[in-house]
């Protein structure tokens, strides 16, 4: 009798933690947020450290074209997979006027063995704060995790928001952007 009051305890605790569980899921991975960010809205600014400790600014990219492309964690096999598409296509990226660089809440020595490891050519911010990827709307902030959603912003030369991804294939992402960027930049 005990071990089936203790069972059904158990069930209904499992229970009530999947039903949390499915609520913060469904809270956590929503891309409809009050306030998004859209097309055309000044792209928010930045001033953070790369791989090398080097301060990187969204002002010294005015004139060119970025892609600001958000990831989880470092050396894992999506944001990996994500980070080697943008290497192996940054020359056809950069041809076409445009940075690639990459942000998540990871420090600068992370960072480093990340970009050393995989021969990245592009920056990668530290956001350890997390301030710039909440700013896109991008930050899981659940108490002692947080973490960059796999986002990415194709900003202008102007500053503005040209395009916006919320759901991102890390393989397949590097291709989407050449693809927009050629249609964002006929049409600039």
């Amino acid at each position: 009798h005990c071990m089936t009051e203790f069972l059904s305890r158990k069930g209904n605790n499992i229970m009530r933690f999947f039903a949390f569980l499915s609520l913060l899921v469904g809270f956590v991975f929503n891309p409809v947020l009050a306030g998004d960010l859209k097309v055309g809205d000044d792209a928010p600014t930045f001033s953070l450290p790369d791989q090398n400790g080097e301060m990187h600014s969204s002002d010294q990219y005015i004139g060119q074209w970025v892609v600001l492309y958000f990831y989880p964690k470092d050396d894992t096999p999506g944001c990996t997979t994500e980070a080697c598409a943008f290497r192996d296509e940054y020359k056809v990226i950069s041809a076409q006027n445009t940075q690639v660089v990459g942000v998540s809440v990871d420090d600068v020595d992370s960072h480093a063995e990340f970009s050393e490891k995989y021969s990245l050519p592009f920056p990668l911010l530290s956001d350890v704060d997390g301030k710039l990827a909440k700013s896109y709307q991008s930050l899981v902030d659940i108490g002692p995790i947080n973490f960059a959603k796999r986002h990415s912003f194709i900003i202008d030369p102007e500053g503005k928001i040209a395009q916006i991804y919320r759901s991102v294939n890390a393989s397949l992402h590097s291709q989407q952007v050449i693809a927009d960027l050629k249609r964002l930049q006929t049409n600039y």
